[in-house]
């Protein structure tokens, strides 16, 4: 079993059995999740397949939506990148309360943290919530899928809210500005019992 395998099997299982098991009421609710990816027009049909196959593979109430055009209001023209916390708004309020919208995008994508209003970043998604967005532009190309992979399922956690981890190896560590993902291989043992006290499922 190849390491990207075994990565999708350990990882996406557990993001499956989460998702249709948290009691929140503002996280997706047992049996009625959807996860719906969305890629936007400049992202490859390819790559969407990819992500949307893996996702599948463990979780079938999932769907990739036709590709859609990114939104000028979210466009920064002085940086030439769009505004990660618009495009999770538009996400969010296009589609109903029981799917999670996963946007992805080849276009680079930014927030406001640390103070400075024009932060990029990998993906974005808050905790909780119905939406996140990601980004390939600061990825390493040479494993692009691999690290694609990996943000997706981070963003997608927080969304059940999960926050960022310390630990250098969890999936659900910050990224702090730079990338990270080569150093990142799990969910770890912290992460894992804080979903296990939610009454979430983890997959050995």
């Amino acid at each position: 079993m190849t390491y990207l395998k075994s990565l999708t099997y350990r990882m996406l299982y557990l993001v499956g059995f989460f998702i249709i098991s948290c009691k929140d009421e503002n996280i997706i609710k047992k049996g009625n999740a959807v996860i719906a990816i969305q890629p936007y027009r400049d992202f490859k049909q390819t790559d969407a397949q990819f992500i949307h196959q893996q996702i599948q593979k463990v979780y079938s109430q999932t769907i990739l939506l036709p590709g859609i055009d990114l939104p000028q209001q979210a466009y920064v023209q002085i940086r030439n990148r769009y505004r990660a916390d618009s495009l999770i708004r538009m996400l969010r309020d296009s589609r109903g309360k029981d799917t999670i919208s996963v946007g992805l995008t080849h276009f680079d994508i930014s927030t406001t943290k640390n103070g400075i209003p024009d932060w990029g970043v990998m993906g974005l998604g808050y905790r909780p919530g119905r939406a996140c967005v990601i980004s390939t532009f600061r990825l390493k190309k040479k494993n692009l899928n691999e690290q694609l992979l990996k943000v997706v399922l981070h963003e997608i956690g927080h969304t059940q809210n999960l926050p960022h981890c310390e630990n250098q190896s969890c999936l659900m560590r910050d990224a702090e500005g730079g990338n990270p993902l080569d150093q990142e291989k799990e969910f770890c043992t912290k992460c894992k019992q804080a979903l296990r006290q939610k009454g979430l499922l983890f997959n050995e």
